[in-house]
């Protein structure tokens, strides 16, 4: 192969990638079956369930979705009256996120089968697989969130804030 092509099927970023989506529509047939949740419905579902009251922001961040994902997925989650919304007292902007009694059975009903479908998943690798992987995603994430926080300092040192 030339110097100047990349073999995307071999490129790490593209293979993770991949890898993820794929696991992830496995485990969307689960949720899409049992309740006809999206993904980020799921995601929203899932984050409330084990973080309890959230901003919709804090919910972007911890499951990584694009802000109208969520709003998408909370109107929807709130059209089945599975979560309510509550005016943050200081800034009428921010509203806190919770899961209704509804919303709570339907999650408690889920995470037996997220954790069979994960228990399924590491199953299908040996001890020291396991370990590979779990050692090996836990290092890329520490690298990529120390290189993150660098460009941040470095960001804020070269523009000050106004």
């Amino acid at each position: 192969m030339e110097a100047d092509t990349l073999e995307l099927e071999s490129f790490l970023p593209y293979r993770l990638y991949r890898l993820a989506d794929a696991v992830s529509r496995e485990f969307s047939r689960v949720y899409k079956d049992r309740h006809g949740l999206t993904r980020p419905e799921w995601r929203t579902l899932a984050g409330l369930g084990q973080h309890g009251t959230m901003t919709a922001t804090a919910l972007g961040e911890q499951s990584a979705m694009h802000k109208t994902k969520v709003s998408r997925a909370v109107a929807e989650l709130e059209r089945r009256r599975w979560l309510t919304r509550k005016p943050d007292e200081k800034d009428r902007r921010v509203e806190h996120l919770t899961l209704t009694n509804a919303g709570l059975a339907a999650y408690r009903e889920m995470v037996p089968l997220a954790k069979a479908f994960e228990r399924d998943l590491l199953g299908r690798l040996n001890a020291s697989e396991r370990a590979a992987v779990t050692e090996g995603m836990a290092a890329l994430k520490g690298h990529w969130i120390d290189q993150r926080r660098s460009y941040e300092t470095a960001t804020q040192r070269s523009c000050p804030p106004l």
